[in-house]
């Protein structure tokens, strides 16, 4: 119960409720905690306190809200280090985690002069689009849209199952292509309605927003990607040295 002797103020004090919960175990990952009217009943205090309470712990990660459905413990950030060239796929899987996708549009397109700009080719240059979901264990952690230069790699999308296979080794293995670096950009921000829908997080919520060219030998690019991953899952990490 709610300490009326502490100088904590209650949604404080809540907040410590919740979090010891969460470190015993007794609230898993990807469980949804009880609802603000439970906890409101439980403490006898308003749900605008209890609200205040869920609400920086969503903010901290530690819990993330489904519209419609309710607050749920966060799992583990997937901690990424920014120093070498991997895909989702290959992250995943080295943290013991099952990589999946969901893949939402997948077509030959014509570049624009936007992505063209990226990619150093002609306005109107065949591209192939792929718009997936990843997906970890199961669970949504981000958007990926990508442009890959046609031209590359011809027949892709008929010939892959890109709900299951890394985009990665497929241009290494069937199209012998040597990825050799990227330039990324990354910027905290709030999601779009379709992002908030498709990684099942709120508006509110911030997301991190990366934008990815890739080069393969001879200072080519042949992919640029427009990502959005949840900034409750995910950290990014690098290492910085004197110069």
């Amino acid at each position: 119960m709610l300490k009326t002797s502490s100088s904590k103020p209650y949604y404080e004090q809540i907040k410590e409720y919740i979090l010891h919960r969460i470190n015993a175990g007794e609230l898993k990952p990807n469980h949804q905690i009880p609802s603000e009217r439970v906890l409101s009943d439980q403490f006898g205090v308003s749900r605008l306190t209890v609200s205040k309470a869920i609400k920086e712990l969503v903010f901290e990660g530690k819990l993330y809200t489904q519209v419609g459905k309710g607050t749920f413990v966060s799992a583990e950030a997937i901690n990424q280090t920014l120093d070498h060239l991997t895909s989702f796929s290959e992250e995943m899987s080295k943290r013991g985690q099952t990589p999946s996708s969901r893949v939402l549009e997948q077509a030959l397109i014509r570049a624009d002069e936007r992505i063209a700009g990226q990619l150093q080719i002609t306005p109107g240059a065949a591209l192939v689009l792929l718009k997936r979901a990843r997906l970890a264990d199961g669970q949504p952690v981000a958007l990926e849209t990508t442009y890959l230069i046609a031209d590359y790699c011809v027949g892709i999308l008929e010939a892959h199952d890109f709900r299951h296979e890394s985009l990665y080794h497929v241009l290494r293995n069937s199209y012998n292509l040597r990825l050799m670096h990227a330039e990324q950009e990354l910027e905290a921000r709030q999601p779009t309605a379709e992002e908030a829908r498709v990684l099942k997080v709120d508006q509110s919520t911030p997301i991190l927003h990366i934008t990815r060219v890739t080069y393969i030998e001879h200072e080519r690019p042949i992919e640029y990607v427009e990502s959005a991953y949840r900034g409750d899952r995910y950290k990014f990490r690098a290492r910085l040295v004197q110069v």
